[in-house]
């Protein structure tokens, strides 16, 4: 590890590559500090301390949503961006090509796209979510040129970090979205611990142990699962050019377990999120009809047997259709029939794609299962403890495990590049 630290101090690329990141993520906090003008600060901590909701939320924006930041918002509008986008190529088959038959290119003009359409998103829950904080009496506006005003500042800090993840992804190291929810989690916990250690009693020590043990076990079977998968040997037939033989080699075509990583536990909770915001956003309706239904939402989805079932199920089908997204059989086996290679037993074209999507749809199945058991886990020990502290937590633990591992995997093939040069 040490020469591993030591190759990075001395290689000038990957130095920058680390101070630039450092830099972007020490931006991301000190902005996410200002607050917007007209905050009760008393009333907005009764609230979060009451609201499992906005607790959630908050994990999104990084932890400025607790502070009601000009960056309240996080990256939940980019995000659900990216969903809608990822849904429509399953409607369009033109976004689908664009995606991932017209080369980078292609990708840049797509990831545009969610850009795009994250702004009017950033302006509809900007101003969804201000109403209802006024409402709570948490923000106080004379005006409503006070309430624009404040609802473009949270938009624009949303597209600013959105900007911000941008930069980390291109000039930095690792996926830079995930890297800022993952700071805004590492920032809460010295507060977090602090808070443990204020209220400890002695009587819980058995119950932390058992939570801690329990900890400790998930972060293990979440590397196991992770960086699990199903080697298919692969073939490739001699050629001769010239007067030179190739081929007639053996290799492996690796297929993860859990190939979705991270991203079905952000696109359900997104999910679970929005329908909440816009139920608590007309609670206080006069229409005795949208405040009937929006009172229904906020206790259906406020049970926590109910809530855990949806968040289980929607994390075990993203799993599912973030995988159909990102690996296509057809495209696997075209690739391997032209480079000249063949599993062996399995006809080339037709037959070897359908063969890798069977295997991928039965990996795929254990690796959901296990993500969505993950990811209520918490819920469950919640609702048999009665301890409302872990919800948060083991969200949070699936996502800094998950974007530790992809950092690591990504500087692991830097320093692979520079060890070959």
């Amino acid at each position: 590890m040490w020469d591993k630290i030591k190759l990075i101090l001395q290689e000038a690329e990957l130095r920058n590559k680390f101070l630039y990141l450092l830099g972007f993520l020490a931006a991301f906090r000190l902005i996410s500090a200002v607050p917007i003008p007209g905050v009760d600060a008393l009333r907005l901590r009764q609230f979060f301390d009451s609201n499992q909701f906005f607790g959630l939320l908050n994990l999104f924006s990084g932890g400025a949503l607790g502070n009601l930041s000009i960056m309240m918002l996080g990256v939940g509008p980019y995000i659900t961006a990216s969903i809608i986008m990822q849904l429509l190529t399953m409607i369009f088959p033109q976004l689908k090509e664009l995606q991932q038959e017209e080369g980078e290119a292609g990708r840049q003009k797509f990831n545009q796209y969610s850009r795009l359409l994250t702004v009017p998103l950033a302006l509809v829950q900007g101003f969804g979510l201000l109403t209802i904080l006024e409402r709570q009496g948490i923000l106080q506006f004379i005006s409503f040129y006070d309430k624009f005003a404040n609802v473009i500042i949270v938009a624009a800090g949303s597209i600013l970090l959105m900007w911000i993840g941008e930069l980390i992804s291109e000039y930095g190291i690792g996926n830079g979205v995930s890297l800022l929810i993952f700071a805004g989690i590492v920032a809460r916990l010295p507060s977090d611990v602090a808070q443990t250690f204020a209220a400890f009693d002695s009587s819980q020590l058995p119950t932390l142990i058992a939570f801690a043990a329990v900890g400790l076990v998930t972060v293990a079977a979440v590397v196991y699962i992770s960086e699990g998968d199903r080697p298919i040997p692969v073939y490739y037939a001699k050629r001769v050019r010239g007067m030179r033989m190739y081929g007639g080699t053996t290799s492996y075509l690796p297929l993860k377990v859990n190939q979705a990583g991270v991203i079905p536990i952000i696109f359900a909770l997104s999910i679970l999120l929005l329908p909440q915001m816009v139920a608590n956003f007309f609670a206080s309706s006069g229409n005795a009809v949208l405040r009937t239904i929006a009172s229904f939402i906020i206790n259906f989805l406020g049970s926590s047997w109910t809530y855990a079932s949806a968040y289980f199920i929607l994390v075990f089908l993203f799993t599912y259709f973030y995988t159909a997204v990102t690996f296509d059989p057809e495209s696997v086996s075209k690739n391997l029939q032209q480079s000249g290679a063949f599993v062996p037993g399995i006809r080339p074209g037709a037959s070897t794609a359908g063969f890798l999507g069977k295997i991928v749809t039965r990996i795929t199945f254990v690796g959901a299962l296990f993500l969505g058991v993950v990811a209520v886990l918490p819920l469950v020990l919640q609702g048999l403890t009665g301890i409302t502290t872990l919800t948060i937590g083991g969200t949070a633990l699936l996502i800094v495990v998950s974007v530790v591992l992809e950092t690591a995997k990504q500087v692991k093939g830097q320093l692979s590049l520079r060890a070959y040069e």
